[in-house]
């Protein structure tokens, strides 16, 4: 709990220099903008003004979703967080449109800037600022898993872009005479919007729910497998309610042979282990068995899998039982995402493998890796 309130002293930390940064630069621009007559540099005021709109709801984003977890909200309100980083991608690309309808109008009706070197000096030193506190904010983002600090730095980075700009064209206008700002200032509307687009279908496609990272799954199932009587790790889902806030269930594959009492020990043993370890809390670990005292039945497995995986889109086949008793054969197959009909070739295979066992009645599950690359 300390380290989540740590992570979220920081954010707000990060965030507040983001306003105050923005809130100075923003006078500044907004100054010189309209005293030089130029709709390039006033846009780019109103820009650091969304930014610092940017970095207050990251505030609040923070303190949401550091709420403890309720009746109502049983997993905490982590995901509050991802809501919040999309909430700043609608304000980015508000911000693009309403600079770009602007700039529209300028082109249509144009005016003469006038440059001066004092406010050539200002924008340059908000160059600086904004490639500053750009790289500051992802870095910390990244660190902290932020989604929201990330988008807010990703906007300052654009800001450090867009302020360059306007001075290549202040540049142009005093060497040759020819105004190019408000086509520059539609040029880097176009710029925002794209921004704030690739910013919303990112924080969406958060929301619905990603694939777990692949480097955490593996070192997860490498946690499981260094246990002696673990023989194999299969079928991990894991739930995210926020950032480096997962709850997930997996299965593990034992011999046939080992006792109850001991299993219920590992189980326990390997629950709290992954939570020490990654800071995973399993909700539920389930049992898969392997034939001892069936030869016949490992020489069905290894005959069953390698047909099963003649088709590329098989990824893995596991939870392999022959019940002799009850004439029963059952196994997971698990079919990737990327197979356009992966119904129809489990079918396929179903038929096939009861065409090589027809005595038996078979128990197969169509399966799927959620955390396939």
């Amino acid at each position: 709990m300390e380290e989540k309130r740590a992570r979220e002293r920081e954010i707000v930390k990060v965030s507040v220099i983001g306003i105050i940064a923005n809130v100075l630069l923003a006078a500044f621009k907004a100054a010189v903008g309209m005293s030089a007559h130029s709709i390039a540099i006033v846009m780019d005021a109103l820009n650091n003004m969304s930014d610092a709109a940017s970095s207050l709801i990251t505030i609040i984003g923070a303190k949401l979703a550091g709420r403890e977890a309720d009746k109502k909200h049983p997993f905490g309100y982590g995901r509050v967080e991802y809501l919040s980083a999309l909430v700043i991608s609608v304000i980015v690309l508000y911000a693009g449109i309403t600079s770009f309808v602007e700039s529209i109008k300028k082109i249509l009706h144009p005016e003469t800037p006038d440059y001066s070197s004092v406010a050539l000096i200002i924008v340059a030193v908000a160059v600086l600022v904004k490639v500053i506190l750009g790289l500051f904010t992802k870095k910390r983002g990244a660190n902290l898993r932020s989604d929201s600090l990330v988008n807010s730095g990703e906007d300052a980075t654009h800001d450090a872009v867009i302020s360059a700009t306007t001075l290549v064209a202040a540049a142009i206008y005093l060497i040759f005479h020819v105004s190019l700002e408000a086509w520059l200032g539609a040029a880097i509307s176009v710029v925002i919007v794209k921004a704030g687009v690739d910013m919303i279908k990112d924080s969406i496609s958060t929301i619905l729910g990603e694939r777990a990272d692949i480097d955490l799954a593996r070192e997860l199932k490498k946690s499981v497998l260094a246990f002696d009587n673990v023989q194999g790790v299969y079928d991990l889902v894991l739930h995210n309610y926020g950032p480096d806030t997962y709850q997930g269930s997996l299965h593990i594959e034992v011999l046939d042979t080992f006792p109850v009492d001991e299993l219920d020990e590992l189980l326990r043993t390997i629950t709290l282990k992954i939570y020490k370890e990654h800071n995973i809390l399993l909700t539920a670990i389930g049992v898969y068995t392997i034939n001892t005292k069936n030869q016949t039945a490992n020489a069905m497995r290894e005959k069953v899998s390698e047909y099963v995986h003649r088709e590329k889109s098989v990824l893995q086949m596991h939870a392999f039982y022959v019940n002799e008793k009850k004439k029963t054969l059952r196994f997971d197959l698990v079919i990737s995402l990327g197979e356009k009909d992966r119904y129809g070739l489990y079918q396929k295979l179903v038929e096939g493998v009861q065409a090589l066992y027809p005595e038996y009645t078979l128990q197969i599950a169509m399966d799927t890796d959620f955390t396939e690359e």
